[in-house]
């Protein structure tokens, strides 16, 4: 699988803004704003590019704050382990918008989803949600949902 990038909107009163999926991977579950890197882009152009296509905000993407580098490890199957860069956004322009592929929704952190996200964001997002930028390895299970392990260590 190609890099991926991921962006979490946050508001100046805390609040992040997820999107629920719509289609493809992940339906019906709640997560960042990315997707796999294009030919010729760089990371931070992936997640502006992948922004504005699932929720219509714009970033520039020197902008990004960089809390994450996540390596994605799926043993029983290679070709699904990948790379994603984890980005805060704060100085957008636009308001969220449903796309074909996302239905945006603000939630205060003490109030995310957890039961209706990704197994492996229950164990990461919280550590970058308390300010710590993180790098580190998540293992998978034969399923491609459970997690098994994970290893972490905070960047400077």
């Amino acid at each position: 699988m190609r890099d991926t990038s991921l962006v979490y909107p946050v508001r100046r009163d805390g609040a992040i803004l997820l999107g629920r999926k719509r289609r493809g991977m992940g339906y019906g579950k709640w997560n960042g704003f990315g997707g796999k890197i294009e030919a010729g882009e760089t990371m931070r152009e992936c997640a502006a590019r992948e922004l504005r296509e699932e929720c219509g905000l714009l970033m520039a993407p020197e902008k990004l704050e960089m809390v994450g580098d996540l390596y994605f490890h799926q043993p029983s199957d290679p070709t699904w382990s990948h790379a994603g860069i984890v980005y805060f956004a704060r100085n957008w322009t636009g308001e969220p918008r449903l796309s074909d592929e996302m239905d945006p929704r603000w939630f205060d952190p003490q109030d995310f989803p957890y039961s209706d996200m990704w197994m492996a964001d229950r164990v990461w997002l919280p550590m970058i949600l308390a300010r710590k930028k993180i790098r580190g390895t998540i293992y998978f299970a034969e399923d491609g949902e459970t997690v098994y392990d994970y290893e972490f260590q905070e960047m400077e």
